[in-house]
């Protein structure tokens, strides 16, 4: 078998761009120096910027010497898992849930920076004797899908939320998403076949509440965060065979060293057009999806595709992720298609539901749409 190290990986994470660039995009405007101190303390006084955002519903972003400063956890897993759409609805989810606690026009946004990469590594691992703080179970020795101790802990998030405290910002909040898995593929031997585990909802559940319990035991023992609050979300993995993300399950907000009551969550994922005969949540979004992508196909015909990942709360419609695949070389193809694809989602699409399309060939991101609180953003890439 392979070792726990080397399971455990960094991807790449395109699917991140869209959220990345809306974050930065929609908090463009006068930069604001300051110093950092991380915690309580007056730690290294390092030159920092903050953007200024003109839509009340995104956070400022905190900027370290000017540039954007990423988590060292971004992308840690427990083991492959090939659904691109997973790692996108983890961190778009988890900020979502956050805006119920930490205040947009109170709280400065920034990539988790307390947690390690060393140290998650040894928490999605298995426990044992060389790795005491492994927060998934033992292995007991059975490669039988029905009773091997599957990998529950796939992945961990964290978010950190700062407010300005003496001309210096400093560590006020932070929420931690715990992404569980709903199936563990697993091999028999080294570069064997891949086997898979099912893992209950009941199971899920109660093992992520374990999880999250240890992990805000962790947390609190840092100085760095002390008491301030901590938003605990459960996350579940979609499998790798599905279109979709996955979606948050449940959440709890600690304020002290324990978690409070959990809250449950009804976020439900579909691929637009449906698959494999499907229903739809909701039949009114499916038609209009349908409606937007025959109306830009109509006038550009070369496209590879156009297929949406429609985000429910219950029976709601919150957001529309949608990938259009071009042939286009020209970058006045792209610009004008980009323009078309704008005025055509304004029409057709749900006007109550956030948006984010992305313009793209197999090689390379061509342009991007979003709409948040009713605002259209676009942007188009130059290769030169």
């Amino acid at each position: 078998m392979k070792s726990r190290r080397s399971v455990l990986k960094k991807f790449l994470k395109t699917t991140s761009l869209l959220l990345m660039c809306s974050l930065l995009l929609t908090a463009c405007g006068n930069l604001q120096n300051s110093s950092l101190s991380s915690g309580g303390g007056d730690t290294n006084k390092t030159s920092v910027q903050t953007t200024s955002s003109s839509d009340s519903s995104s956070y400022d972003v905190l900027l370290s010497g000017g540039k954007y400063k990423t988590s060292p956890i971004s992308g840690l897993t427990a083991a492959d898992n090939t659904n691109q759409f997973n790692s996108r609805s983890f961190e778009s989810g988890l900020m979502s849930l956050s805006k119920k606690q930490f205040s947009t026009n109170n709280y400065v946004f920034q990539e988790g920076q307390v947690l390690t990469a060393s140290k998650v590594v040894d928490w999605l691992g298995r426990k044992s004797k060389s790795n005491p703080t492994g927060l998934n179970p033992k292995d007991n020795g059975s490669k039988d899908e029905n009773k091997r101790a599957p990998m529950y802990f796939q992945q961990m998030l964290e978010e950190d939320y700062l407010t300005k405290q003496d001309g210096k910002y400093k560590l006020a909040g932070m929420s931690i998403g715990i992404a569980m898995n709903k199936i563990d593929y697993y091999q028999k031997k080294q570069y064997g076949a891949t086997y898979k585990t099912s893992i209950s909802t009941a199971e899920q559940k109660e093992q992520g509440e374990r999880i999250a319990k240890e992990v805000v035991k962790r947390l609190r023992a840092n100085k760095e965060v002390g008491n301030i609050p901590i938003v605990v979300a459960l996350y579940s993995v979609a499998p790798q065979d599905t279109l979709v993300g996955g979606t948050y399950f449940q959440y709890s907000i600690s304020k002290s060293d324990s978690l409070g009551s959990w809250k449950d969550l009804n976020y439900r994922n579909q691929m637009l057009p449906t698959v494999n005969g499907e229903n739809a949540i909701n039949s009114s979004d499916a038609d209009a999806f349908a409606n937007f992508k025959d109306h830009i196909q109509n006038y550009f015909p070369n496209l590879s595709g156009v297929t949406a990942q429609a985000k429910y709360d219950g029976d709601t419609l919150k957001s529309l992720d949608i990938t259009i695949n071009t042939q286009f070389d020209g970058l006045a193809q792209v610009t004008s298609f980009t323009q078309f694809v704008q005025q055509s989602a304004s029409k057709y699409l749900p006007s109550g539901a956030d948006l984010d399309i992305s313009i793209q060939t197999v090689d390379e991101q061509q342009a991007f749409v979003t709409r948040s609180n009713g605002k259209f953003t676009s942007h188009v890439y130059d290769a030169d």
